[in-house]
């Protein structure tokens, strides 16, 4: 007799996840930037962003890898792997984008545009003058909410 092996299913995702998710989901609901590629979808009461690009998701999350890895010690994330809080995310993304915008000196703030002009004039997303994108990541700060006291 042959022993039967048990196969393990992957688990369900829930009804809010997507495997068609943008990485940079925070960043353009907070208008930090715009996407050409993105599609919004609502789910209840929250707003999905979802990439139907295999290769724009594969290239965004190559620059969000690398953004994490690089600006580590300078934002004080955790390491790879383990969730990010709210505002870690926030910072890395918008202040990435932002980022990426000044190092590649342009007003352009589609991201799957600046990720093919990052390509175009580095040959890769390893090649980028990390040092600037770095400091410009760390100085960016979330706009001030609410007004200005007297």
């Amino acid at each position: 007799m042959h022993a039967v092996q048990a196969v393990e299913d992957p688990p369900a995702p829930s009804c809010c996840d997507s495997d068609q998710a943008c990485v940079f989901a925070k960043a353009l609901l907070s208008h930090t930037a715009g996407c050409e590629l993105a599609q919004r979808r609502a789910v209840a009461e929250r707003v999905l962003v979802e990439c139907p690009s295999p290769v724009a998701r594969t290239n965004c999350g190559t620059l969000v890898a690398l953004l994490h890895e690089r600006a580590r010690f300078a934002l004080r994330l955790p390491p790879a792997g383990r969730p990010l809080i709210h505002m870690h995310a926030l910072r890395l993304q918008c202040g990435g984008l932002v980022a990426l915008q000044q190092v590649l000196g342009t007003t352009e703030r589609d991201v799957h545009r600046m990720v093919g002009a990052a390509h175009e004039r580095h040959g890769s997303l390893t090649e980028l003058p990390w040092a600037a994108l770095v400091a410009a990541l760390a100085a960016w700060q979330p706009p001030r909410r609410g007004r200005a006291r007297p």
